[in-house]
C-alpha cells in the first residue's frame, strides 16, 4: 500500500465524526488522496499556508494544532519565562479563521503556556505591534493573507513581532515532526465565539486571557506619533475626499478608525466592508490585482472623491488609485507607491531638521532600483534585502540592536510598507494615514500626488518594472516547478532581449558570477533566486514564490523616458517568461 493510502486510512479511522463524510468522499479518487496525503503542509519562516480540508497537505484543525504543538515544545525548551510570557493569537476573517485560532489557544494552554487571544478579528501589522506592547515571547497569526478563499494560514511571530527566524523556525519543526496529528492534548475552553467577542482582559480558561481594545488603543497612539504633517492635514484634510475598501477583510475598523482620529472624510465601498471570508465581490481579494479597486473606483467617480484606498484580508498590502494630470484615476504599482511614500518621509524629516545623519530605508531585492536612488537624494542609506517581510524585520532589529542606522521606511513591490518601528510587518493602516497625510500635504504647497511622481522620475529617471507569475498546482505542479530552476541553473544566458548580462547571481549558491566568469560570495541567506544584472542596471529575476505554488518573474528597466523604459521591461518580460511558463 502507497505511503498515502496509508495516512488516508488513518485518518478515515481518527476524525470526527462529523469529519468522515469529507473523506470518504474522495475514497476512489486516488489522485485526491496523493494530493491530500502525499506530504506535510510544509512550516517555513512564512509558517504554513494551504487550501482548507482534511489531509495532512491541507489546512485544518488538525494540521493547526500538530503546529502549535511543535512551537509549544519550543517555547517549552527555552523555559519557564518563555511559558509566562506567552503567544498573543490573532486572525482576520477567513473561513476557519476564528476557529484556528481558538484551537493553537487550547493547544498551548494545555502545556501550560499563556495565550492572549484577540476578541475579533485584527490585522497583521496589530498582532505584531502585540508581540512587543504585551511582551510576549511569540505570536501567531491566523491568515492566508491575499491568497484566494480556498485558503489559509499561519505565520508565526517571534518576540522582536518580526516572523520567526529560520534557526527558530527549524527547532519548531523538528518537534512538530515529532506530533501525532491526532495526539496533540488540548485545553477544555469555550468553543463559542459569542464567549470571546467583546471581552478584553477576560480570561476563558487559566491560561487563555482575551485581549481587545487596550491592545488597539496602544497602537493607535503609536502610529499617530508618526505624523509628518498635522498643519498640512489640519488644512487641507477636511476637503480631502477618499474612497476605502477593506475588500471583506480585517482593516475595516483600524482603517476607519484612523482616518477618523485625522478628521479626514471618506466612504467605504458599501459592498465590501462587511467581513466575508468568501470574497463575493472580487476575483481574489489582493490589491494588487486591478479589479480588486473596480468598485472603489467606480463609487469614487460617482462622488468625486481624490483617492482610492484598498487592502488585503490581514491589512498588511495597500493598493492605491489617484487621479492623472488629466483627472482619470490610474491604478499605482506597489513601487510607485512605495517611492511616493519613501520619498514623502524623508522628505518631510529634511524639511522639519529630523532626518538622522544614518537614516536608511530597506527594500527587497526584486523592488524598484528608483528607490534606492531616491533615498541616496536625501542622504540615507537603501539596503537590498531578501524577498518576505521578515528579512526587513531583521534589519530593523539589527539597526535598534547597533544603532548603526535609524531606519526610516521600508518596503517591498507586492504593496507592502512599513514607517516606524512599532511593528515588524507589513502595515497597511499606518500606510494608509501617512498617504492620506501625503495627499493632503501635495495639496496645501499645490502639487498633486500624480504629479509629484513625475517629477521623480524627471529628476532620477524612469523606470518601469513588471511582474508575472505562473502557478503550479498538486504536487506535480510542484516538481515541475522544482525542475524549472533547477534547470535554470544549467543555462547561460549571456543576453535578454539583447541587453549584456554583466553578471549573475545564485542566491542558493550564495555566488556572484561577472561577465569575466569571476565569481565572488555573497552575504545572503540561501534562497532559490536567480538574479541577472544587466548593462546599465537593469535586472531580471527568477524565484518560487514563499506562500504559494507558484513562480515569480520579476523585470526593472530604466530609460530617459516613461514609453521607453514600458518598451524595455516588456522585452525583458516576453523574452525571459518561456522559463517560468
Amino acid at each position: 500500500m502507497e505511503k498515502y493510502q496509508e495516512n488516508y486510512e488513518y485518518w478515515l479511522k481518527n476524525v470526527a465524526a462529523d469529519e468522515k463524510a469529507e473523506l470518504t468522499a474522495i475514497a476512489a479518487d486516488e489522485k485526491e488522496i496523493a494530493e491530500r496525503f502525499s506530504m506535510p503542509l510544509s512550516f517555513g519562516t512564512a509558517g504554513m499556508r494551504g487550501t482548507i480540508g482534511l489531509g495532512t497537505y491541507k489546512m485544518n484543525l488538525y494540521t493547526v494544532a500538530r503546529a502549535t504543538a511543535g512551537l509549544a515544545s519550543y517555547i517549552s525548551e527555552v523555559g519557564e519565562e518563555a511559558k509566562k510570557r506567552g503567544v498573543i493569537i490573532s486572525y482576520d476573517t477567513r473561513r476557519m479563521s476564528f476557529e484556528f485560532a481558538l484551537e493553537a489557544a487550547k493547544v498551548l494552554a494545555a502545556q501550560g503556556i499563556n495565550a492572549y487571544l484577540f476578541e475579533n478579528v485584527r490585522p497583521v501589522p496589530i498582532c505584531s505591534f502585540a508581540v512587543g506592547y504585551l511582551k510576549t515571547f511569540s505570536g501567531i497569526m491566523i491568515t492566508a493573507s491575499h491568497n484566494p478563499k480556498e485558503y489559509n494560514g499561519y505565520k508565526v511571530y517571534g518576540s522582536d513581532g518580526a516572523q520567526l527566524s529560520p534557526e527558530a523556525t527549524a527547532k519548531v519543526v523538528s518537534y512538530i515532526e515529532k506530533c501525532d496529528y491526532f495526539g496533540v492534548p488540548k485545553a477544555a475552553a469555550t468553543s463559542n465565539r459569542a464567549d470571546v467577542m467583546g471581552k478584553d482582559g477576560e480570561k476563558i480558561h487559566d491560561f487563555i486571557t482575551v485581549v481587545g481594545k487596550s491592545v488597539d488603543e496602544a497602537y493607535f497612539a503609536r502610529i499617530e506619533k508618526l505624523s509628518l504633517s498635522p498643519e498640512a492635514v489640519q488644512k487641507e484634510g477636511g476637503n480631502l475626499k477618499i474612497v476605502y475598501t477593506p475588500l471583506h477583510g480585517s482593516g475595516y475598523k483600524p482603517v476607519t478608525e484612523i482616518l477618523s482620529r485625522m478628521h479626514i472624510p471618506f466612504n467605504v465601498v458599501p459592498e465590501q466592508a462587511e467581513p466575508n471570508g468568501e470574497f463575493p465581490t472580487v476575483k481574489m481579494p489582493n490589491p494588487e490585482m486591478p479589479d480588486a479597486l473596480t468598485l472603489g473606483i467606480n463609487l469614487a467617480e460617482e462622488l468625486g472623491s481624490d483617492v482610492v484606498i484598498g487592502t488585503d484580508p490581514d491589512a498588511d498590502r495597500m493598493g492605491v488609485a489617484v487621479r492623472s494630470d488629466k483627472g482619470a484615476f490610474v491604478l499605482l504599482t506597489g513601487n510607485q507607491t512605495g517611492v511616493l511614500l519613501m520619498d514623502y518621509i524623508l522628505r518631510r524629516h529634511k524639511e522639519r531638521g529630523t532626518l538622522p545623519a544614518n537614516a536608511a530605508c530597506v527594500k527587497t531585492i526584486v523592488t524598484t532600483s528608483l528607490a534606492k536612488k531616491v533615498a541616496e537624494s536625501y542622504g540615507a542609506t537603501c539596503f537590498d534585502v531578501l524577498t518576505g517581510f521578515k528579512f526587513i524585520g531583521e534589519k530593523i532589529d539589527l539597526f535598534q540592536k547597533t544603532g548603526a542606522h535609524t531606519f526610516m521606511f521600508g518596503y517591498e513591490e507586492s504593496y507592502g510598507y512599513l514607517s516606524g518601528t512599532h511593528a515588524k510587518d507589513k502595515d497597511a493602516v499606518v500606510s494608509t494615514m501617512l498617504f492620506a497625510e501625503m495627499v493632503c500635504y501635495y495639496k496645501s504647497v499645490g502639487i498633486s500626488l500624480y504629479n509629484r511622481l513625475q517629477e521623480i522620475y524627471k529628476a532620477l529617471g524612469y523606470y518601469a518594472e513588471k511582474t508575472i507569475s505562473v502557478y503550479f498546482q498538486g504536487l506535480e505542479g510542484m516538481q515541475i516547478m522544482a525542475h524549472k530552476t533547477k534547470a535554470l541553473r544549467n543555462i547561460d544566458i549571456k543576453t535578454i532581449a539583447g541587453y549584456k548580462v554583466v553578471a549573475v547571481t545564485d542566491y542558493l549558491a550564495s555566488e556572484k558570477t561577472d561577465i569575466s566568469g569571476k565569481k565572488e560570495k555573497i552575504d545572503f541567506p540561501k534562497s532559490d533566486v536567480m538574479y541577472y544584472s544587466l548593462e546599465g542596471g537593469d535586472w531580471v529575476v527568477i524565484r518560487p514564490s514563499g506562500t504559494e505554488p507558484k513562480l515569480k518573474l520579476y523585470v526593472s528597466a530604466s530609460a530617459n523616458n516613461a514609453s521607453e523604459a514600458a518598451a524595455k521591461a516588456e522585452a525583458l518580460l516576453e523574452d525571459m517568461k518561456g522559463y517560468v511558463e
